[in-house]
């Protein structure tokens, strides 16, 4: 099987190829915060170039769901859902928070591992997951403080953009020795890694914002109708 990933969700425009025998063929990540709609397609092109492989030739499109920007979320959505519909092959989705997770999981089954995102505003994106992967805290939006609680009292690894924050606060309450990565996106190769292994026949993937979109409509600026 060869899959092709997408991760525009963060601060990373990312893509992968991965053939189940081969392992990861190509892949390019290129840290941004804004920009993903105008990287995305060169970037794409690249790496099925340095992959050797037409789009064609995929069995499997995985892209990342969220939590995250929503215009980035977008950005990765539309992209994966179109290749996959022109080539006539699934397109699947992956949460952000579980991509954070997984090298950590599968580096150390032991231990529980705290994702954060930045949400802005003394909030994250948070889950966690207990020795095995086992969610043990599902998504939410939360409040820094919460995050810290949920990270307390156990020696944690803590992961995701907002990881150092959440560390750093929790740090002046609860010394307990962590690991701590920082990483602005997950690892494309792991998210091909885990797109690979997730159940045929899923719905197509659809965006896990956990929150409103920050853009309201200004209804006091309407003008009247006549």
């Amino acid at each position: 099987m060869r899959l092709l990933a997408i991760d525009t969700a963060l601060a990373a425009c990312s893509a992968a190829i991965l053939d189940t025998e081969q392992g990861v063929l190509a892949s390019e990540s290129l840290p941004m915060v804004r920009g993903h709609a105008e990287a995305l397609i060169p970037l794409l092109s690249r790496v099925a170039t340095a992959a050797g492989i037409a789009f064609r030739d995929l069995d499997r499109v995985v892209v990342t769901t969220g939590p995250g920007s929503f215009t980035g979320l977008r950005v990765g959505l539309a992209a994966a859902r179109g290749i996959a519909l022109s080539i006539g092959k699934p397109a699947v989705g992956l949460s952000t928070l579980s991509a954070y997770a997984a090298p950590h999981l599968a580096d150390d089954d032991n231990a529980p591992v705290v994702v954060a995102i930045d949400a802005r505003h003394q909030h994250v994106y948070l889950e966690m997951f207990a020795p095995g992967g086992r969610s043990l805290i599902a998504p939410r939006l939360t409040s820094l403080r919460d995050a810290v609680c949920a990270a307390a009292g156990a020696p944690a690894r803590i992961v995701g953009s907002a990881a150092q924050t959440v560390a750093d606060a929790r740090g002046a309450a609860d010394p307990t020795p962590i690991l701590v990565d920082p990483r602005g996106a997950p690892d494309i190769d792991w998210v091909a890694k885990m797109g690979m292994a997730l159940p045929e026949g899923q719905s197509p993937p659809k965006p896990q914002y956990l929150r409103a979109a920050d853009a309201q409509p200004q209804n006091a600026a309407q003008l009247p109708r006549r």
